[in-house]
């Protein structure tokens, strides 16, 4: 990991695998990002017959959740390019490693529920866009007793988070109810 990715300083006792960045990309690079999400058709997301508030794009492969497959989906459009080589480099991976690029958009008052990314992919990095908002961790097991072990922090716009190792196997996220229209751009690697 580059050095200036670093756990994220006012939450105690954060999953191995967590890294935080704050004022990952400028105003400007949060400009060019949000122009190229207004060009892209979003489209409510769908979990298990739910339909979510919040709405999508997948770009790269894609995982059909009611099927369990991942299946190669449309190409990354070039406006996210430069993004692509940033975050690989911050991970230290070829660019080509990045195999999903998911935009998402959440309503005031969306949330994610818990849960853990899907399985074929491995490295999480998320860009936040246009708002902050509450991110919780919890470890993942059955026991109700190891759900008393939460980790709330906030995730601010322009920020970079990335889940991988135990953070990304061993703990599960959600995200409190947004309190103003936020965008997110989720990049993905493959196991």
């Amino acid at each position: 990991m580059n050095t200036t990715l670093t756990l994220f300083d006012q939450a105690p006792a954060l999953p191995e695998g967590f890294y935080y960045t704050p004022e990952y990309i400028t105003e400007d690079e949060e400009q060019q990002l949000l122009a190229a999400v207004e060009d892209i058709h979003l489209h409510p997301m769908v979990f298990q017959g739910y339909t979510a508030k919040r709405k999508v794009a997948s770009f790269g492969y894609d995982y059909n959740f009611t099927t369990r497959q991942l299946t190669k989906g449309l190409p990354i459009p070039a406006p996210f390019d430069w993004l692509i080589d940033k975050v690989a480099m911050q991970l230290k991976i070829n660019r080509d490693q990045i195999a999903e690029l998911l935009v998402t958009e959440y309503p005031i008052g969306a949330v994610i529920n818990w849960h853990r990314d899907a399985p074929p992919f491995d490295s999480i990095a998320g860009i936040s866009l246009a708002a902050d908002c509450m991110f919780k961790l919890r470890p993942y097991e059955k026991s109700l007793r190891s759900r008393k072990t939460t980790v709330s922090l906030p995730v601010r716009r322009r920020s970079l988070y990335i889940m991988q190792g135990p953070a990304r196997s061993d703990w599960e996220h959600s995200t409190a109810p947004v309190t103003a229209v936020r965008y997110s751009i989720t990049l993905r690697t493959l196991r």
